[in-house]
């Protein structure tokens, strides 16, 4: 097998799609080779860390991505969802900014939304070698001065812990360099249709210490996000593009290596986002409706919504980390340990969730119209150690040992200030109601909850690679793994129960790993594995019986306490690199057992989760790139899926739960997901640059549900049954609720000079107004609504490197 480098020049030109297994050298420098050294075309690839050691994507046993700086940069890619689109088998459900859920190969247990701390990720997520996955709120880590984002698909128990049934997601920095200084500036304008103005500005220095023997690397940056959703309110009120932003934030990474064989790299990241709203186009709202008559009838359009209380997103994200890598004979050993500190406060809009209870209480129209702000705050602190061993020789045998350690404490909570609400409700309950119904919390709240989380893991893990022969490769993995966590739940106010209650779960267990590669050739390889990935398990917080219509009382009743999730996976792989092609894919089966899968629990104002026996995912994927002719790129890329339940799930009544019944499709995956890419950089580079191109980018995804019952027949026919504002409740609203598939469609152009670059894009050409996920609000008795794209956005971007 020849040997593969790392691209270390900037590529002439931007791939809005790379397939996996390519960093390819731009088209000028090859063109340049060709005619120096009579050569053709030539792809190069990518040195990635998947296995906690460096290697070539085309070595590993297993399937993996890896888009590097300069694809990020030339796409324009600004976060995880952005990257989705240029990586099979990759699919992100919008739940708003920085709530996004992450899926890979269709695993996934449908919509999981921010009242629900203590459902884990089924995705790992890495900023280096530190952990930094956070249920319900996957980090909307910026992308600048990243050296790539590795995607790991299939389970990576063995190596990276629960969360990781799917697969594990890696961003990886780019690290001090000792010996040379540099800097890079970074800006950005853009405007987006029928919305305002955004841009960001970023920079990098790495500056060299102590003779070549340290490094420092500063990273700075601030984006404004441009709004795009209009808001109505009372009175004819409203307020254009409410769900704007700004994210802020840094690195500074130390670099020292005091001897040749040892080097240590302290950290800090931080990172803020606040957001004014969030990207959420109702259909209807009881306040907002065309059947008032007593209230003006509202027929709300595209990308507007209705609100009483101005809405916002914050997240504080502080990481501090060191790496210590120390060369021995004949192994290395790695110390990595990392302190996360996250605060996030989430605050929407519930007036119509509580006007709906309001309404169903008997209160006057005064009381169902009282603004109410459901504000939900999550303090996190987790402390995480890793010490590895691993063999540093060329021989048959590679082996790799390590130990990890880990403990999160997670302070999640809820409050639903509404001003006022204690004077109607024992105006109109009795007086005293509330105070009763308090349970220690404040006043004016009609919904309190305080849930602490304690979870301390602990594990070991290994793996062994041998090469049997000089063709075939033999990978062995295990890791044994500990987990104890605690949480109290204690609510009040007339909403809840006033519950006051602890819960213990803990779980242990082995996920083993064998992997296979065998070289038929210089420039092919088939690899094939099986592996076990799994997620913790907990209990469900109590449903607001006094919310609860008979019917989702009786359904939803019973479930609490929810086991692990386990899955093997079975992959056959194959990787080819003919020098100016390159081809990619796997075919997959995963058998999962006890899918923990999330539902809306109806009217009761509360969601579950609960153990489906029996599920599987499988699948095909692939990559494939090339070069037509000198000069143009194309890459074709797509995953093609079955995403199924294999059980059926009944209440005490024999009716079948939300949807999940054997045959039935998981939720928030498509079947087919696909992405076309072409660039063409120009013989003769225009305008004095050394460099031009021009690039197109077309994906395809396929149409999704939100939850499992959204494929039942007639579950988008919802009425609300509050006859408010003349409306007679029994009105049907219909709501086709399976998403449709959507193609987008980006165009950029380029000219590269010696130091610096200018880039045009429009992304989104066609304007595309995309279903991305479904919002229903109290069983859809309250609000209906679609969080959607980005329109239209054109934009330039300069860069300049000193």
């Amino acid at each position: 097998m020849p040997s593969l480098q790392v691209c270390n020049k900037t590529p002439s030109f931007p791939l809005a799609f790379l397939p996996v297994c390519i960093s390819a050298l731009t088209a000028s420098e090859l063109m340049a080779q060709n005619a120096s050294e009579g050569r053709e075309f030539e792809i190069e690839e990518i040195i990635v860390t998947a296995t906690k050691r460096e290697s070539t994507i085309q070595d590993l046993p297993f399937s993996i991505n890896a888009q590097t700086q300069d694809d990020i940069q030339r796409t324009g890619a600004s976060n995880l969802e952005d990257l989705s689109r240029n990586v099979a088998g990759l699919a992100i459900q919008n739940l708003g900014p920085g709530q996004s859920q992450v899926a890979i190969r269709g695993v996934s247990a449908g919509q999981i939304v921010r009242d629900q701390p203590g459902v884990k990720e089924q995705v790992g997520i890495y900023l280096d070698e530190s952990v930094i996955s956070l249920s319900l709120f996957t980090p909307d880590l910026d992308l600048f001065d990243l050296n790539r984002v590795e995607t790991l698909r299939g389970p990576q128990g063995t190596l990276f812990g629960s969360g990781s049934m799917g697969g594990t997601i890696r961003y990886i920095t780019n690290q001090p360099k000792l010996d040379e200084q540099e800097a890079t500036v970074e800006a950005n304008l853009h405007t987006v249709t029928d919305g305002k103005e955004g841009g960001h500005l970023k920079g990098m220095a790495n500056i060299p210490l102590a003779d070549g023997k340290a490094a420092l690397r500063v990273v700075a940056y601030t984006t404004e996000y441009a709004g795009f959703i209009d808001a109505l309110g009372e009175g004819g009120a409203k307020d254009d593009d409410v769900n704007d932003g700004n994210r802020t934030g840094g690195r500074v990474t130390l670099t020292w290596e005091p001897t040749d064989n040892l080097t240590i790299t302290p950290r800090i990241v931080f990172q803020e986002i606040d957001m004014e709203g969030f990207n959420r186009e109702e259909i209807f709202n009881i306040y907002a409706n065309p059947y008032t008559t007593t209230r003006p009838a509202i027929d709300l359009d595209e990308r507007e919504q209705y609100l009483l209380v101005d809405e916002s997103f914050e997240d504080e994200t502080l990481i501090a980390d060191i790496v210590v890598s120390w060369g021995l004979e004949p192994f290395d050993v790695t110390f990595v340990g990392s302190y996360t500190d996250r605060e996030i406060e989430v605050g929407r809009d519930a007036s119509a969730l509580t006007g709906s209870i309001s309404f169903d209480e008997g209160y006057p129209d005064a009381g169902i119209l009282l603004p109410s702000n459901l504000v939900d705050t999550t303090d996190l602190e987790q402390y995480t150690a890793e010490l590895r061993l691993s063999s540093n020789d060329t021989g048959d045998l590679q082996w790799l040992a390590g130990v990890f350690w880990a403990d999160t404490e997670r302070e999640y909570s809820q409050r639903l200030p509404t001003p006022g609400y204690d004077a109607v409700t024992d105006a109109t309950l009795g007086a005293g109601t509330s105070a009763g119904a308090a349970n220690g919390f404040g006043s004016d709240s009609p919904y309190n909850a305080d849930i602490p989380y304690d979870l301390e893991q602990f594990a070991v893990f290994g793996e062994v690679t041998y090469d049997l022969t000089e063709r075939l490769h033999l990978t062995l993995g295990a890791r044994w793994y500990d987990y104890e966590e605690e949480r109290s739940f204690t609510s009040g106010g007339i909403f809840s129960n006033g519950d006051n209650q602890t819960d213990k779960t803990d779980s242990d267990g082995v996920t083993p790993r064998v992997m296979a590669s065998y070289d038929l050739n210089e420039e092919v390889v088939i690899n094939a594995q099986a592996s076990k990935g799994f997620r913790l398990g907990g209990v469900n917080d109590p449903l607001n019986a006094g919310l609860c219509d008979p019917a989702d009382l009786s359904t939803f009743g019973g479930f609490q306490a929810y086991d692990d999730e386990t899955m093997w996976n079975y992959e056959l792989g194959f990787k080819a690199n003919w020098s100016r092609v390159t081809l990619n894919a796997a075919v997959f089966y995963s058998d999962i057992e006890d899918l923990q899968v999330t539902l809306d629990a109806g009217s009761c104002s509360s969601r579950i989760s609960f153990n489906v026996p029996d599920s599987h995912t499988a699948g095909i994927e692939f990559e494939l790139g090339g070069y037509l002719f000198d000069g143009m790129y194309v890459s074709f890329a797509g995953s093609i899926l079955e995403a199924e339940f294999d059980s059926t799930v009944r209440d005490s009544s024999g009716n079948v739960v939300g949807g999940v019944e054997d045959g039935n499709r998981l939720a928030s995956v498509p079947d087919e997901q696909f992405a076309l890419a072409a660039t063409y950089t120009f013989a003769q580079p225009l305008l004095g640059s050394s460099e031009t191109y021009l690039s197109g980018s077309l994906q395809y995804v396929g149409d999704r549900i939100t939850q499992p019952g959204d494929q039942v027949s007639g579950a988008g026919n919802f009425t609300s049954g509050i006859t408010f504002g003349g409306a007679a409740g029994t009105e049907v609203t219909s709501v086709d609720l399976e998403l449709d598939s959507y193609e987008t469609l980006n165009i950029s152009g380029g000219l590269v000079y010696d130091e610096w670059e200018a880039m045009v894009y429009i992304n989104n050409v066609t304007d595309e107004n995309v279903e991305l996920s479904f919002d229903r609000e109290r069983g859809g008795r309250a609000r209906l609504a679609y969080r959607t794209n980005q329109p239209r956005t054109i934009g330039v971007t300069f860069r300049k490197s000193f």
